[in-house]
């Protein structure tokens, strides 16, 4: 009797678009100069639109050696992309899909008639856009990842990599399962004209294949908060305690970005599931050199709970209710990037799911500060935020 050999087709999936978050990082290197230029990791979300089978065009098929494969397409419509903050550029920075070049998924299995675990590919074309900047590439960017479904929504709060290395690189990436990372880097960036056609030969940017070589992994939220935020850090630094003020303004891909995972979006009971996913927050620091940014960590993620812990979905949760997130912080300074040793505690409560005025203060133990090298540089020893204007909904869009 011969064995059932699954194809593609037994999952069902509906003829319409996959809509989905998506969590990323870059590395980029600024300038024309790869070796010289200034680097920086850069934390970037946003809302993904896949066209997949069974639409026109994305059948699934099974080729000669009895493995089942499909396509999907990574959409360029207006809304769809990802942004973030860039500490160097002091300013929002957002990716999108080149719609003149496709960027297509390819989903295979590995082991013939066995759906998952399954190779995903994916050639990416994109174009960059900052305040002041249009960029494109000529090659196109190819990504890698093992996933085990399609979507491959990766668990709510797990790590990009086996382990949390720090620092900005490079050294090597071993990612986990249903993270995509770019495997054609370095990839150089030129000033694009209206038609997205990179001009000359004098590049502006690099993807870099650093600590996260242009990484990407979707997730299944709830809600989205986007939220601007202002406050204050205290940093001990050689004996002397400072105050620093901070501000971040979500409507520049800054402040932070707050996900929450009711019951049916996670495995792990009863209770809502908070992730500060993205946090730019800048300000000025006399015993740190200049400028400063706080930033939340891409390798270690920054979770929690709002609530009770005891609902059975997110319109359960009684408002005033309580947020607490266990933050995984990085101050980035002219002299480079230092990292908590520890997570901090924050601890508030949010008003509605609308938080302006909400507040989030630092509860429990400083944390010592750490370079990349593993040098101690001082310690955090006080945070407080006050949560602003926000936008708050299903998808994060790129022009929100």
């Amino acid at each position: 009797m011969t064995a059932f050999r699954e194809t593609y087709e037994s999952l069902n999936l509906e003829p319409r678009p996959i809509r989905a978050h998506l969590l990323a990082c870059a590395t980029v290197v600024f300038g024309d100069d790869y070796y010289a230029g200034r680097r920086e990791t850069i934390n970037l979300s946003g809302f993904v639109q896949i066209n997949t089978w069974p639409m026109p065009g994305f059948e699934t098929r099974v080729d000669d050696s009895g493995r089942a494969e499909l396509e999907q397409e990574l959409s360029s419509t207006p809304e769809a992309g990802i942004k973030g903050f860039s500490y160097e550029l002091d300013d929002r920075i957002q990716l999108l899909s080149n719609p003149l070049l496709p960027s297509i998924v390819h989903v295979r299995q590995i082991a013939p008639g066995k759906n998952f675990p399954a190779q995903m590919h994916i050639g990416r074309f994109g174009i960059l856009e900052t305040g002041t900047l249009r960029l494109a590439h000529r090659n196109i960017i190819d990504m890698y990842a093992v996933i085990d479904n399609v979507p491959p929504h990766a668990k709510p709060l797990t790590r990009p990599y086996h382990g949390a290395p720090r620092g900005d690189g490079p050294f090597d990436i071993a990612h986990a399962p249903n993270v995509l990372r770019g495997t054609t880097l370095p990839e150089a960036w030129y000033p694009a004209d209206d038609d997205n056609e990179p001009n000359g030969i004098t590049p502006t940017l690099f993807f870099a294949p650093s600590a996260a070589p242009f990484m990407s992994m979707l997730v299944n939220p709830s809600m989205i908060m986007q939220v601007s935020m202002e406050g204050t850090i205290e940093v001990e630094i050689n004996g002397k305690t400072e105050r620093i003020d901070l501000a971040g303004d979500y409507l520049k891909a800054a402040g932070a970005e707050i996900l929450l995972f009711g019951p049916d979006r996670h495995d792990e009971g009863a209770g809502v599931l908070a992730q500060m996913a993205r946090l730019a927050m800048a300000g000025h620091s006399d015993a740190l050199g200049g400028r400063v940014m706080l930033r939340a960590s891409w390798p270690r993620p920054s979770g929690g709970s709002l609530g009770e812990r005891d609902e059975d979905s997110l319109s359960r949760v009684r408002f005033p209710s309580d947020l607490d997130i266990d933050a995984e912080f990085e101050i980035v300074t002219p002299a480079g990037t230092l990292y908590a040793a520890n997570p901090v505690h924050l601890g508030g409560k949010l008003k509605d799911l609308q938080p302006a005025g909400s507040e989030l203060a630092m509860d429990g133990a400083d944390t010592p500060l750490f370079s990349a090298d593993g040098t101690a540089k001082g310690r955090l020893t006080g945070v407080r935020f006050t949560m602003r204007d926000a936008f708050v909904d299903e998808q994060a869009y790129v022009n929100v």
